[in-house]
């Protein structure tokens, strides 16, 4: 039989490696007794992963760590790609190896997948919302303390986009910020006199004055935060208008759901971002049933 492969193009970061080491210490603990004690140590099994909802697969680069931590790990026959969608009662991966192994990890794979499934489908339900007007889905930092990355990638599986990062890869003039300095002319003024590395620069906009002063000043993007419709329509006139061939992208964002994202996606703006994608992402109901191997 071909090995699977397992490159999925994705590597977990030192930090997400360590989330999931920590997961499975603190489900295992001191030991697996309930397995330990009824299970003999060569038993073999088969497991297989079996969707009991439709969506979006995520969570191979996680289960493959889950499974190199074990010596010997499992072998995985067949695994579905990231953004594979799938129905209700489909086999989503299939793992042999000792029973022992297989059950002890059971939980903490389940967990992870469902979890990031979960932002696959609903990341996945947004995009089909805007289909065919051009605009692309953002995520937001609205994640999961330690699972930044994980849900991130959850969220490209889904076919969304990721925003940020964090604080450090771009710098967004939010209204706190815009108080504090004074204006937005003079925290944009500010942020150009120390922007050695030219991180891209987004303003944080809540008027039609607001918006104005930020084509004026000059910035990468400008968000339009909580604006009707009407006003979101009337500052992507005025940003396409007076900003030339140097014209902003233009994001929309501000409690923006299902319902609302094709109407808001009509007024021209570039992007849209929901802190829903991660924020309000249920789970994707997965099970694993595990039959011995003779």
């Amino acid at each position: 039989m071909k090995k699977f492969d397992w490159d999925s193009g994705f590597e977990l970061s030192a930090l997400s490696r360590e989330l999931v080491e920590m997961a499975l210490k603190e489900d295992i603990g001191e030991g697996d007794f309930s397995t330990l004690w009824s299970v003999g140590e060569n038993h073999t099994s088969l497991a297989r992963i079996i969707a009991r909802a439709g969506g979006v697969i995520a969570g191979l680069p996680v289960v493959k760590h889950i499974l190199n931590q074990f010596d010997p790990s499992p072998d995985v026959l067949s695994f579905l790609p990231d953004g594979q969608a799938i129905a209700a009662g489909q086999v989503v991966a299939e793992i042999r190896g000792l029973t022992r192994h297989l059950l002890s990890m059971e939980r903490t794979v389940l967990n992870f997948m469902q979890r990031l499934s979960g932002v696959a489908t609903l990341s996945h339900r947004f995009v089909e919302s805007v289909e065919g007007t051009g605009v692309r889905v953002l995520d937001t930092r609205k994640t999961t303390p330690g699972f930044r990355q994980l849900e991130k990638f959850a969220v490209r599986a889904g076919g969304a986009h990721n925003h940020r990062h964090g604080l450090y890869d771009y710098v967004m003039l939010k209204e706190n910020h815009i108080e504090a300095a004074g204006g937005i002319t003079a925290a944009v003024k500010m942020v150009a006199r120390n922007n050695e590395n030219r991180l891209p620069v987004e303003v944080e906009t809540r008027t039609i004055d607001e918006v104005r002063e930020a084509v004026a000043v000059g910035v990468d993007r400008i968000m339009l935060d909580n604006m009707t419709v009407e006003q979101m329509t009337l500052a992507v006139l005025i940003i396409r208008e007076h900003s030339g061939e140097n014209c902003p992208e233009i994001e929309a964002s501000g409690d923006i759901n299902l319902r609302t994202i094709r109407e808001v996606a009509g007024t021209g703006v570039d992007f849209i971002s929901v802190g829903a994608l991660t924020h309000s992402a249920g789970i994707l109901n997965l099970t694993m049933i595990i039959e011995a191997v003779e």
